[in-house]
């Protein structure tokens, strides 16, 4: 039986690719079990012919890399063993789990070079660690597209509330939602950061709309996950990758420090775990920058960093904390606050652009005794063509602003957002977003 299939955000920009009339192939990165292989399968229904090739699978194919044909060639072979046509306008060719095969990721640039009529998508999980081996995959000939799990306008739109998503869109600081409107959204928000954006997951609650079956899902996801744990072994132990995992999600608010995540282990070791971590799509870096101008990262500093998983599903599951949120009016309660932070940070990461990976900030400023000036901190910014954004988030609706403010301040910065869970409006001068609606500022 065929699974149902839920539109994503990278739909359109399949299309559009597939559409143009000339197109370098595409590289989709992202993290295992994010709903990759589904995005090319559906857009491969708006072809005459679809040949999907798993090269963790077929060894067969896989060979055929490792040879000195050219892309027509190889094609040849290919539509010989599955049995189906290749012709350019009419075949998408589809390598799954590509980073089984590096020289399939090699070959990927002579197919824009030789046979650029052809549309062929590459897919993987881990492939970051493939394109390491690989000195020079195609720079230039070869376009990256970043995929996340499903944001929160996704996961509305699978449970067909399309009209929902229509309203955050549309509402601002200027026009908020009413207030039955707004209240609705804040108890659906509260569903989703349970059942987190693995497709999995919020297919099954679509289905069956039933959150205690979900921690079955979620489990299951997350021992897919730390089996493959097994595949970074030769450049980390993995005892090690499980203890860094799981002090990510313990160690989600505030700087990440090293001595807490592994005692015993040395830096270094702990460093190039929580990199693979990183590498892999399973957890995200707030890096802090001095944000004296843009770009953000020109003044960044990497020896203070936040760390958030790749999914709040995950992060409740995994420290057992799902049943506390549907009855909080607070997050506070909830690991100090930290389950809204981590959803901010998601949202912006799958609102920006898919073509580039986008970089996530934070600023903090310790006390220094010798001066008056108190520790500050706020907890991200972005850049808006040449402006400096900075966003708090609030786990409640409740919450000063005074770091908010200071940092505009001392920056000469006009525009500041506080998310929490009030409706859109200002606080003063600052702008408020509701939590589930941080999207909109991308």
């Amino acid at each position: 039986m065929e699974h149902q299939y839920f539109k994503r955000n990278v739909d359109k920009t399949l299309l559009e690719w597939s559409r143009e009339p000339v197109r370098k192939p595409l590289l989709l990165r992202g993290a295992r079990q994010i709903g990759k292989s589904s995005a090319v399968r559906h857009l491969g229904r708006q072809f005459k012919h679809f040949i999907e090739i798993n090269f963790e699978e077929n060894k067969e194919a896989a060979a055929l890399f490792d040879t000195s044909l050219s892309p027509q060639k190889i094609c040849e072979q290919l539509a010989l063993l599955y049995k189906t046509p290749i012709i350019p306008g009419e075949t998408l060719l589809f390598f799954d789990e590509v980073q089984s095969c590096p020289p399939a990721i090699s070959k990927l640039r002579y197919f824009y070079e030789k046979y650029t009529e052809l549309h062929v998508i590459a897919a993987g999980s881990l492939l970051e660690f493939a394109l390491e081996e690989i000195p020079s995959f195609g720079v230039g000939r070869i376009r990256s597209l970043f995929m996340f799990p499903f944001s929160f306008n996704e996961f509305l739109i699978a449970m067909n509330d399309e009209m929902l998503v229509e309203a955050i869109k549309a509402a601002s600081p200027n026009e908020p939602l009413s207030e039955p409107i707004h209240q609705l959204l804040l108890n659906k928000f509260k569903t989703f950061l349970i059942i987190g954006g693995m497709p999995e997951a919020v297919s099954q609650y679509v289905q069956k709309e039933d959150l205690l079956n979900g921690e079955y899902v979620l489990n299951d996801i997350i021992t897919v996950l730390k089996t493959d744990f097994a595949k970074y072994r030769k450049k980390t132990p993995l005892l090690l990758l499980n203890e860094i995992f799981e002090s990510v999600m313990h160690q989600t608010e505030g700087k990440f420090v090293y001595e807490r995540a592994s005692p015993g282990s040395s830096a270094l070791a702990i460093r190039q775990a929580l990199d693979l971590l990183i590498m892999a799509g399973l957890v995200h870096p707030v890096t802090h920058t001095a944000a004296n101008g843009i770009p953000l990262g020109a003044e960044r500093n990497n020896k203070f960093k936040r760390i958030i998983p790749c999914d709040t599903g995950i992060f409740l599951q995994t420290l057992g904390l799902r049943a506390e949120i549907l009855p909080a009016n607070d997050f506070f309660a909830v690991n100090k606050g930290a389950l809204a932070e981590i959803f901010v940070g998601l949202e912006l990461l799958k609102a920006a652009s898919c073509y580039k990976q986008l970089e996530l900030f934070c600023w903090q400023r310790s006390a220094n005794p010798d001066t008056s000036k108190g520790s500050a901190q706020v907890d991200f910014l972005i850049q808006k063509g040449s402006n400096i954004i900075p966003i708090e988030v609030k786990s409640g609706t409740q919450g000063s602003m005074q770091s908010l403010r200071l940092f505009m301040n001392e920056k000469n910065i006009k525009r500041g957002v506080r998310t929490s869970l009030e409706n859109f409006g200002y606080s003063g001068d600052i702008e408020t977003y509701p939590l589930y609606a941080i999207g909109n500022l991308n």
